[in-house]
């Protein structure tokens, strides 16, 4: 009798997004990763019926706080809607806007080489008013509003536009903060883990970003069953978008995940 149970009990499944790249939105040249383009994934993977737990597989070293709120957001608003658990697996780097995301699971793991943290705010650029008055090249603009010119490239840069971008930069980072804290709770050790700074898994399990060290299959097999089936589901592109996709766009998408990626020395 117990044979013809275990055959007609259901097996344990979980449904398994992948979430990978660098964090833009879908107007920008190269985005790999936005809400845009995981809106179908993510909730087809809450969609799975009688599934334990949906898995996040995160990889990115961030990018934009509105697609990672946004993403964030959906995760949480379905996890909710659904009653399903949410864990979050990251990768190579789960920093800032990746860590973001995480942020929107229940519980978060991590390889012990994993980057996990960055909880900061960036903006880089760079200055050209000396090169094109070497060059004799001068720069026209005309604007109905003072401060539309603001941080421009091409002109010196006035300390009242530095003082507007962190003042903004500040703003976003509060969010930031906010929304780690309410997904973390008693679980952050120390508010010196919103420096900016980045951990290994190990050192970030100590400050309490993340809840254990290991491996998707794992912690799936100790927490559901050898027997705990995978769901994998994607957003498939349709043909002719990946067709109309030139080699040119690919290969600067590869460049850019890769120059963000760099700067957590990968």
């Amino acid at each position: 009798m117990k044979w013809l149970l275990r055959f007609f009990r259901k097996k344990p499944k979980v449904a398994v997004v992948r979430l990978e790249g660098t964090i833009a939105s879908a107007i920008s040249f190269g985005a790999s990763l936005n809400d845009a383009n995981t809106a179908k994934a993510i909730e087809k993977a809450f969609s799975v019926r009688n599934a334990s737990a949906v898995v996040l597989l995160i990889n990115s070293p961030g990018g934009s706080p509105v697609q990672s709120s946004l993403i964030a957001n959906r995760v949480s608003r379905l996890a909710k809607k659904n009653k399903v658990k949410v864990l979050a697996f990251c990768e190579d780097v789960a920093a800032s806007g990746g860590y973001w995301l995480a942020c929107a699971a229940d519980e978060i793991y991590a390889d012990k080489n994993t980057i996990v943290g960055s909880i900061g705010v960036i903006s880089s650029g760079f200055g050209f008013h000396e090169l094109i008055e070497r060059q004799g090249i001068e720069r026209r603009v005309y604007t109905a509003g003072e401060d539309k010119s603001i941080l421009d490239p091409f002109r010196p840069e006035k300390q009242r536009d530095i003082e507007k971008l962190k003042k903004l930069q500040a703003q976003i980072h509060n969010n930031f903060i906010m929304h780690v804290k309410t997904s973390r709770g008693q679980k952050i050790q120390s508010d010196d883990v919103f420096s900016g700074e980045f951990w290994l898994a190990d050192e970030a399990l100590e400050k309490g970003l993340i809840d254990g060290v290991g491996q998707l299959e794992s912690v799936i097999e100790q927490r559901y069953g050898e027997d705990c089936k995978f769901v994998n589901v994607s957003s498939r592109k349709s043909f002719l978008s990946r067709l109309g996709k030139s080699a040119y766009q690919s290969l600067s998408e590869a460049i850019i995940t890769k120059m963000n990626l760099s700067r957590f020395g990968l």
